[in-house]
């Protein structure tokens, strides 16, 4: 893994400064945020300005300051609230893949870095970042904190996190909706392997707690393509000592059409229990995703 700088670099950095994620919904929180809040009476005080963005209520434009800068503020006041966002990690197996054709970006290594961007941006604005990462059980869980230091203490986790063990999606996920806590989003990142009907069960659970769940779905382009042409040794990365020398022709388009079955199954449940499903290819720019993604949002 890469030291806690190299998570994100320079292009990240600069990519990720003109992105903003707004919530859908009010949230609550003790702290100032950009996010609207239930709790508004006659103790509202005007706190600062912030840049104008599409969808922002006209109401909320400071037109004096408008006359005085020719550009858009709006007046943002002591009752807008923090979001809480929490990143869940997958360090499975699976994640380790990192295809046969010299690619060298696995799936863990792409979705940790991934992770970082949405640390990035969810700290610049000043909202509470939890993180947790799993396999067959959670190993790792950080506190949400809208603190400043607690971006160093993201990168160190996902610098430091390993893969190892079997896919228990449906287990871990739901241990982890029992720590959540009050409403916000939650991130899902991972490849997703598991029992379709209970991992989207777990997902279903997380939904209902937490307001609104994202599942960034990792696939490596060799799973995708399946590039194998010649006899091939497949191992499995979770099982030690299970693996199989096969003739990938012969078994290509079972392997086509189960991998059908299964992104078909994971992107009918998803809508059906609305959480949001973005398909993820780990030979990507993480950032230039993230960005697409949220261009999308706000798009609705």
């Amino acid at each position: 893994m890469p030291a806690p700088s190299h998570l994100l670099d320079a292009n990240d950095h600069d990519r990720l400064a003109s992105l903003t994620w707004y919530a859908r919904g009010v949230v609550e929180g003790l702290h100032v945020g950009m996010h609207r809040s239930p709790h508004t009476g006659v103790s509202v005080e005007f706190k600062e300005h912030r840049p104008y963005v599409r969808g922002d209520e006209v109401r909320a434009i400071d037109w004096k300051l408008y006359g005085k800068t020719d550009r858009l503020y709006i007046r943002q006041y002591e009752h807008e609230s923090n979001l809480t966002a929490t990143l869940l990690v997958d360090q499975s197996g699976s994640m380790t893949f990192a295809g046969t054709r010299g690619k060298t970006t696995s799936k863990h290594l792409f979705a940790t870095r991934l992770a970082a961007c949405l640390s990035y941006l969810f700290v610049s604005q000043h909202d509470a970042v939890g993180l947790g990462l799993f396999d067959t059980e959670v190993r790792t869980v950080l506190p949400p904190r809208n603190r400043v230091s607690q971006l160093e203490h993201l990168m160190q986790a996902l610098a430091a996190s390993t893969c190892g063990g079997e896919t228990r999606l449906a287990r871990s996920l739901t241990e982890m909706a029992g720590r959540v806590g009050r409403r916000g989003v939650v991130f899902l990142i991972s490849d997703g392997f598991d029992d379709p009907e209970a991992f989207l069960q777990s997902l279903s659970l997380l939904r209902q707690l937490s307001g609104e769940v994202v599942f960034f779905q990792i696939w490596h382009p060799d799973e995708l393509e399946f590039p194998f042409s010649t006899r091939t040794r497949f191992r499995s990365l979770e099982t030690p000592g299970l693996e199989r020398i096969l003739d990938p022709l012969s078994f290509r388009k079972t392997y086509q059409r189960n991998l059908e079955r299964f992104q078909t199954a994971i992107a009918e449940g998803c809508s059906q229990r609305r959480i949001t499903h973005v398909p993820c290819r780990c030979d990507e720019s993480h950032a230039d995703l993230l960005a697409r993604f949220l261009s999308r949002r706000e798009a609705g």
